[in-house]
Parts: C-alpha cells; sequence; structure tokens
C-alpha cells in the first residue's frame, strides 16, 4: 500500500521561499513518477510539477518554471518542492501522488495514493 505524507507548508510574504516535502512509503520502481498537485480554494486541484523515478527527468507548468525546482533523496524516500519567488497565486493546499503513466503528466486524473495536502498561503 502506497502512502504518501506532505509538510512544510506555511504563510509566507510575496518573493517568498517555501519547501515542502513528500515522504513516501510503499512506492516500488513499478511506479513511474510522483507529482505535485496545488488546489485553491473555489479551484479544481491542477498539477504543478512531477520528476521521473526511473531517471530523473522533471516536467512544470508554465506557471511555475524557473520559480520551482522538484527534486528527489531517494535514500530519505523523500521528494521536495522547492519554490521561490512565491506569489500569490500559488496560495492553495499542495498535494503529492504518484503514477503509473510511463508519459510525462499533469493530469491529477493519472495519479492515486494522494496525501492530506499541506497548506501554502502567499501574503502581504
Amino acid at each position: 500500500q502506497v502512502r504518501l505524507r506532505e509538510s512544510g507548508g506555511a504563510v509566507v510574504q510575496p518573493g517568498g521561499s517555501l519547501t515542502l516535502s513528500c515522504v513516501e512509503d510503499g512506492i516500488s520502481r513499478d511506479f513511474h513518477g510522483i507529482g505535485w498537485f496545488r488546489q485553491a480554494p473555489g479551484k479544481e486541484r491542477e498539477g504543478v510539477s512531477n520528476i521521473r523515478l526511473r531517471n530523473g527527468d522533471t516536467q512544470y507548468r508554465d506557471a511555475v518554471k524557473g520559480r520551482f525546482t522538484i527534486s528527489e533523496d531517494a535514500g530519505k524516500r523523500t521528494v521536495y518542492l522547492q519554490m521561490n519567488d512565491l506569489k500569490v497565486e500559488d496560495t492553495g493546499v499542495y498535494y503529492c501522488a504518484v503514477t503509473s503513466i510511463q508519459d510525462n503528466t499533469l493530469d491529477p486524473l493519472d495519479f492515486h495514493s494522494w496525501g492530506q495536502g499541506t497548506q501554502v498561503t502567499v501574503s502581504s
């Protein structure tokens, strides 16, 4: 059984930085990627970034390119999302999830075993 747990959310000012962590348990290399998603109040959940477990390839939504970096520490079974130059529109609950899809994807429908999420609020 796959279990994911997010942490690291906080309230930060615009322009600030945060690093989110997603600790996984039970993931085998049969799975292809771990993704980060976010959901703002009243909006649908959207893909932010994913990392391929076999080769480390990464993918980002356009709105976060150049500001966010996804990485994996396999020894700690943790995937990180480093977020810099945060904007008010980055506010939301951030989730991580796993996919068995081989192709790069940020579609939430392609992911499962969602964590409970961690709140990120960007506000002055």
